[in-house]
C-alpha cells in the first residue's frame, strides 16, 4: 500500500480518533460535579505491622551445584 497516496484518508481517520476521544474526555457537567465533590473518602492505615523474613542457610559449593545440574 502506498502511504502518500492515502496520507489525506490516514490524516482524516485520525483527526476523527482525536475528535472522539476529546469529546468522551470532556468536562463533567456542572450538576454532575456538585454531587461528586461531596463524596469524601477517608483512608485510614491498616493496624497491623508488617511480617519480616529472615532466611539464613550455607552457599552451594561448586560441587553441589555441579550434582543440581545448574
Amino acid at each position: 500500500m502506498n502511504i502518500a497516496k492515502n496520507m489525506e484518508i490516514i490524516f482524516i481517520a485520525a483527526l476523527a480518533l482525536v475528535s472522539a476521544s476529546t469529546l468522551a474526555n470532556a468536562a463533567v457537567p456542572s450538576h454532575r460535579a456538585a454531587h461528586a465533590a461531596a463524596v469524601t473518602l477517608t483512608v485510614s492505615p491498616p493496624a497491623t505491622t508488617m511480617a519480616v523474613v529472615t532466611i539464613t542457610a550455607k552457599r552451594l559449593s561448586a560441587a553441589q551445584k555441579a550434582a543440581l545440574g545448574n
